[in-house]
């Protein structure tokens, strides 16, 4: 609180509802706290994101290294993806950034490898395109059909607000020259940006891509798996990218 009557009225007011701890602090940690939640988040998911890259690079499953890593009692990895979305994780840490420019150096660094997450994305879902037309020369990219499974920015909700999926299906839309089927289970219709794209069940996108793009690890996606076309698994519910 602002002051020590503010915070016990706050606490009176939480305890109305609120089984756990009312920790008080001044408003400056208190909002410090939010942030820094958020930001170590982040870090985290940095990490994971970048160990991802790598691991592709080298040929390794980034999801099994990830299980046999966390078996060490004081390593917990989080999961890569396709990026950070949302309101809080991919937000947050910038108000850190900005004030203390020349301090927070890891922080500040984080944002920039999960920010550049959806373009690693692309350049795989551009690389899959050269591969299968190289396959079938018959074919013009025009023929070429990507399916998009998940929008949201985190599995299971509707919400798509800085969901890196989204701008995925966004930046291709704008450049690719085929057609696009987004898989989201969870929503009635595509937003606006997505205009030219085509909001479909599962069973249709697994039935009519050449390309399949999982990019949020939906509980209903896990029993379902391709059978045929290149599979680019962001998320480790198919685990990896692969030609079936």
């Amino acid at each position: 609180g602002l002051s020590k009557s503010c915070s016990d009225a706050a606490v009176d007011l939480y305890k109305v509802f609120v089984e756990g701890d009312c920790v008080v602090t001044n408003a400056r940690t208190a909002e410090m706290a939010k942030l820094t939640e958020n930001a170590s988040r982040d870090v985290g998911i940095a990490f994971a994101n970048e160990l991802s890259v790598i691991c592709d690079t080298l040929d390794i499953n980034v999801w099994e290294l990830i299980s046999i890593a966390n078996r060490h009692p004081r390593v917990n990895i989080l999961q890569p993806g396709p990026g950070v979305g949302g309101h809080c994780i991919a937000v947050d840490p910038w108000f850190i950034v900005s004030k203390s420019p020349d301090d927070a150096n890891l922080i500040g660094m984080a944002r920039k490898v999960n920010d550049s997450k959806p373009r690693w994305v692309i350049n795989k879902v551009e690389a899959a395109i050269a591969d299968y037309l190289k396959s079938t020369p018959s074919k013009a990219e025009a023929d070429v059909t990507i399916a998009l499974y998940g929008l949201s920015f985190k599995p299971d909700i509707d919400d798509l607000r800085e969901s890196p999926a989204c701008k995925i299906a966004v930046d291709l839309e704008g450049k690719f020259q085929g057609k696009l089927l987004c898989v989201e289970p969870h929503i009635d219709k595509l937003p606006s940006s997505l205009s030219s794209s085509e909001l479909v069940e599962i069973g249709e996108g697994l039935a009519k891509a050449h390309i399949h793009l999982m990019l949020v690890a939906h509980t209903s996606f896990k029993d379902y798996l391709p059978s045929n076309g290149i599979v680019i698994d962001t998320t480790g519910i198919w685990m990896g990218n692969r030609l079936i």
